[in-house]
């Protein structure tokens, strides 16, 4: 059984990692975005708590996240084969409150520059139809006519948050909350390792299998 979290800016492949990792184990992937719909739409005590914060547009606090992620970290199934935290932790109070919870094995950072990342998100649209992913920003996912799926001939759709302004107010909350947990688990010998976010769809079996001893 291993437990990994999986650490890095919105965007950066944290969800394309967990599932490269599930081909080869059955470590339990937790999104806490998921988590959160989830407790939500369930209307669980913690769920209704969060919603509370979320109906008022403010940051839901750490002690509320933290009951979430814990009652999740509780269930057999990751008990049994493991888990893949992604989204949590993002500060440093919420890496001291994880270790006072469970074990980690592995600190997965998803290493990306400021340039690639913009790029990235600003420039990707998908396909309403097929779901085909493209980048205008990259010559290997352009479509070959702009603003067209390749296959569907249908008009490609680009999310509303995925603009300048979104983009920037996420990278400086990542930059000013995970600075001080990042150095926390750098702190511990052999806890972190770095993946370069443009080659996680170049990992193979042996890369993954190595890097978190699966």
């Amino acid at each position: 059984m291993v437990n990994i979290v999986l650490f890095g800016p919105p965007g950066a492949g944290k969800g394309t990692l967990a599932e490269i990792i599930k081909r080869y184990s059955k470590i339990v992937h937790i999104s806490t975005g998921d988590l959160f719909r989830e407790n939500v739409k369930s209307s669980t005590p913690i769920g209704k708590e969060a919603k509370k914060y979320m109906d008022e547009g403010k940051l839901v606090p750490d002690s509320v996240v933290i009951g979430m992620v814990k009652e999740r970290l509780a269930r057999d199934d990751v008990k049994k084969d493991g888990f893949m935290l992604d989204g949590f932790p993002r500060t440093l109070d919420q890496a001291k409150a994880l270790d006072g919870v469970t074990r980690l094995d592995t600190v997965a950072v998803l290493d990306i520059d400021k340039k690639s990342l913009r790029e990235r998100i600003l420039g990707r649209y998908n396909c309403p139809k097929c779901n085909r992913i493209y980048n205008i920003f990259n010559d290997r996912l352009k479509p070959k006519m702009e603003g067209q799926c390749d296959e569907c001939k249908v008009a490609l759709t680009h999310r509303a948050d995925d603009n300048e302004e979104t983009f920037e107010k996420r990278w400086k909350a990542y930059e000013e909350q995970s600075t001080d947990a990042l150095e926390y688990y750098e702190e511990r010998a052999g806890l972190v390792k770095h993946v370069d976010s443009n080659k996680i769809l170049a990992l193979t079996e042996k890369d993954v299998k190595g890097m978190f001893g699966l």
